[in-house]
C-alpha cells in the first residue's frame, strides 16, 4: 500500500464528514451502519485524521473546515 495515501476506512471517514445530516441521530446511525464503528471510536479516529498531513492532501476543504470547528470548540472551553 502507498504510504502517502489514506487507507480506505480513513477515506470513508472523511467522505462521511463531507455529507450533511439532518435530524438527531442520523449521522450516528450512518457511522454504525456504513463504517461499523461506535460513534466514540469514529470521533477518535476523525480527530487523529485532522492532524494527518495525508488527510489534508486528500481533502483540504473538509479537513480545514473540521480543524476550524475543532479549534473554535477548544477556545469555547
Amino acid at each position: 500500500m502507498d504510504e502517502e495515501r489514506l487507507a480506505r476506512r480513513e477515506q470513508d471517514i472523511i467522505a462521511l464528514e463531507r455529507r450533511g445530516f439532518l435530524g438527531p441521530g442520523v449521522k450516528e446511525r450512518a457511522i454504525r451502519e456504513e463504517l461499523g464503528l461506535a460513534p466514540v471510536r469514529y470521533y477518535q479516529l476523525l480527530n487523529a485524521l485532522l492532524d494527518d498531513p495525508r488527510a489534508l492532501a486528500h481533502d483540504p476543504v473538509t479537513v480545514n473546515r473540521l480543524r476550524r470547528v475543532r479549534e473554535s470548540r477548544r477556545t469555547q472551553r
